[in-house]
């Protein structure tokens, strides 16, 4: 009864905060973007004719539709003790990974050519979402529960340690921050290694989107009430792999499907 007791408080608390927010969102498009290839692009517009960065959001800001009410459980997924990708916990609700694989299954192998175009679209909209939100790290739960407890931060209290990270790309970058010029700046991997990040399906990308989260745990183990002074510096670097990464595995999908 206990565990249950916290599976669903960590539930609601995650049903309560947007990984990323919209600039942190929009900085994994941007990162994708820049490694699109002119078909794939040409392809995607004829179902959405504007910056795809417009619909960064898109899955957060509608997930109470009554239409699509059963994505809001698809923004976190499960990891076991040894930090691998566990749909057990989630089975009933859908996680990250349903929801990626839903949008493989619908637009993948050129599928997209037969559903109606508001169907791709949401679709791309799940894509483009939820590959961001996979590597948020507070997204990934361990044991179904992780990031409920109060916290302090430069004189600051949290009521969670959750949306530190929901929020920190605007504490690292600054809210009015250019995703494309960020963008810019953490897309530093040289084809061999991008090719490296994205090989594999999606559980593969779970796994290692699982392994990088879970590093700020490095910086600030779980439970800790007063955090380091410097925690949001020192999560420069994992905050820009996971951004950055994320961008990689949304354009390797994107390709994908719409290479066709």
């Amino acid at each position: 009864m206990k565990r249950l007791t916290l599976t669903l408080i960590a539930l609601a608390v995650s049903l309560s905060t947007f990984a990323w927010g919209r600039l942190g969102h929009e900085i994994v498009i941007a990162v994708a973007q820049r490694h699109l290839t002119e078909k794939a692009k040409a392809n995607i517009a004829k179902y959405i004719d504007y910056d795809l960065k417009k619909d960064a959001v898109w899955m957060d800001t509608h997930r109470r539709d009554k239409e699509i009410a059963y994505t809001t459980h698809y923004h976190v997924l499960a990891c076991d003790k040894n930090l691998r990708y566990d749909p057990n916990y989630r089975l009933e609700m859908g996680d990250l990974v349903l929801a990626l694989r839903t949008a493989e299954y619908n637009l993948g192998e050129g599928n997209y050519r037969n559903m109606t175009d508001s169907a791709v679209v949401f679709n791309i909209r799940m894509l483009i979402h939820f590959m961001g939100d996979m590597h948020c790290p507070v997204h990934a739960h361990v044991d179904g529960v992780k990031t409920i407890w109060k916290c302090r931060l430069n004189g600051k209290e949290w009521e969670r340690f959750h949306p530190i990270y929901d929020k920190i790309p605007m504490m690292l970058y600054g809210k009015d921050a250019d995703p494309d010029s960020i963008a810019a700046q953490i897309d530093n991997l040289k084809a061999k290694a991008i090719k490296k990040v994205t090989k594999g399906d999606l559980y593969r990308a779970a796994n290692e989107a699982i392994k990088g989260s879970v590093a700020i745990y490095d910086i600030n183990p779980y439970g800790t009430y007063n955090l380091a002074d410097d925690t949001v510096e020192r999560s420069r670097p994992i905050i820009d792999r996971q951004l950055r990464d994320a961008g990689y595995r949304l354009a390797a999908k994107l390709n994908e499907y719409f290479n066709h």
